[in-house]
Formats: structure tokens, sequence, C-alpha cells
């Protein structure tokens, strides 16, 4: 068990990371036209927009939190006082809530893909696939809470910490501090690091192209110039008969001889 333990928590990690940034530049440099899906925003637009708000709101708060819960160091919610608990409660608290908010995101978006017959026949197989997995990942996540709930003195969530920050400064054997977690716990770091595997394969990679460099572009006005027309009057046109045109400085056409 224990070299299972180090393939999934010890080397898998770094496969996951490699595709994901390799597979993120290459995409993006070379292939930015292909990371969107078949449009469907006409179809069940109201369970699009609603499905879509949720699901990314929850989702941002989700990432951030855990990208802050996980990578800032012990020392510094030490110096700053907060205790490991109150650390547990407010992730449970809060994670759970927007953990909620995204699950009812998705399962709009989820319902609306897989069970409208127009909106599914338009739906890639990545398309579907990723939107299940997170699906997954979520109820994961979900699951956890309750075993949360029961070490509330925030040891169990240090283990992940150190796991995770160990993971990044390339510390050997880190993946022993997590060997005797609960299995669910397990399994969501498992599947969250493979959503990282799979990430430059699926449409999860238009995150790289949003247009946040907008918001301190300066301003600009587009300006737009048509030609003006005049009639052509050599003879009268025919009633109900579309009037013919010709852009002005445009020589009339000779009849012929």
């Amino acid at each position: 068990m224990s070299t299972l333990n180090h393939v999934f928590f010890g080397w898998y990690p770094y496969l996951c990371l490699t595709v994901f940034l390799v597979g993120s530049l290459v995409r993006f440099d070379r292939e930015q036209y292909t990371w969107k899906a078949s449009s469907s925003q006409l179809l069940r637009r109201k369970q699009l927009v609603w499905g879509s708000t949720l699901f990314h709101g929850g989702i941002l708060v989700i990432f951030f939190g855990h990208l802050v819960g996980l990578l800032t160091p012990i020392a510094i919610f030490d110096a700053l006082g907060i205790g490991h608990g109150f650390k547990q409660g407010m992730a449970i608290v809060v994670g759970g809530l927007a953990g909620l908010v995204t699950l009812v995101g998705i399962s709009l978006l989820a319902h609306r893909r897989l069970f409208d017959e127009r909106i599914r026949a338009t739906s890639s197989f990545g398309d579907t696939a990723i939107l299940l997995i997170i699906f997954a990942q979520l109820l994961l996540g979900l699951a956890t809470i309750p075993l949360s709930l029961g070490h509330m003195d925030g040891h169990e969530m240090v283990k992940f910490m150190t796991w995770a920050q160990g993971i990044l400064v390339l510390q050997p054997g880190v993946s022993a501090v997590i060997a005797d977690v609960h299995p669910i716990f397990k399994a969501h770091l498992f599947l969250g690091m493979t959503i990282f595997l799979v990430f430059p394969f699926t449409r999860l990679v238009h995150i790289w192209s949003a247009p946040v460099w907008y918001l301190g572009r300066k301003g600009y006005q587009i300006v737009r110039t048509k030609k003006p027309v005049e009639r052509d009057v050599r003879r009268p046109a025919a009633a109900g008969a579309p009037t013919r045109v010709r852009p002005v400085g445009q020589a009339a056409p000779q009849p012929a001889e």
C-alpha cells in the first residue's frame, strides 16, 4: 500500500502538473481556435445563464479557497493568530456553501447538455466528460465535510497543507504524510489532480483566454463610413419594381448600340 500511495501522491502529481503546464502552453500558442465548444446559447438560454452564473461563481470561491488554504505556509497562519481549528471551521462553512452553489449550477448545465436532444447532438465527448468529472469531484468534496467535522482540531487539514507544499518544493517522500487519511480524501485529491491532467485537452483551457487585459485597456472609438449612393434616373422605374442605385461617381452604363 505504501508503494501505491507513493505512486498516486508522490509521482502522479508531477505528471499532472507537467502535462497541465506544457499542454496549456502548447495549446495556447498553437491551437487557440480549437478550445471552444459548439455554441448552444440560443437553446434553453435562461437555464444556461442561471447554471453558468452559479457554477462559475461557486467554482471561483472553491478554487481560490483551496489555493490559499493549501499553499499558504502554516507559519503565516500561526503568525496571524489564526488557529487550525478556526481555519478548519471556515473551510467547512465557506467551502460547503460554495460547493452547494456550484453543485446547483453544474446540475443545471449537465441537465441541459444531457437531456436536450439538440444540445446533446452538438456536444463533443470532451464537453460532456469534463462536466461529469467536475460533477463527481464536487460530490467527493462535499462528502469530505462530515469527515472533516470529526477533525475540528485541524490536524488532518495540516497534513494536506504539508503534502501540497511539499509537492511544490520537490520534497522527497512527502506522500507519506497523507498515507493514513480517509479514502474519500484520497479519491478527492486523485480526481482533482486528474482534472489538471486532462485540462489542456478539454474546453477548460478557455480560462487562459479570459479577457482580463481589457480592464486596463484604453478606450477607443470605431468610426464607420457609408459611401453615398444616387438614383439611376435615366429611366423611370416600373410600378412595384426595386429602385436601382449606383455609388456616387460611378459612370452610368451606356446603352447597347
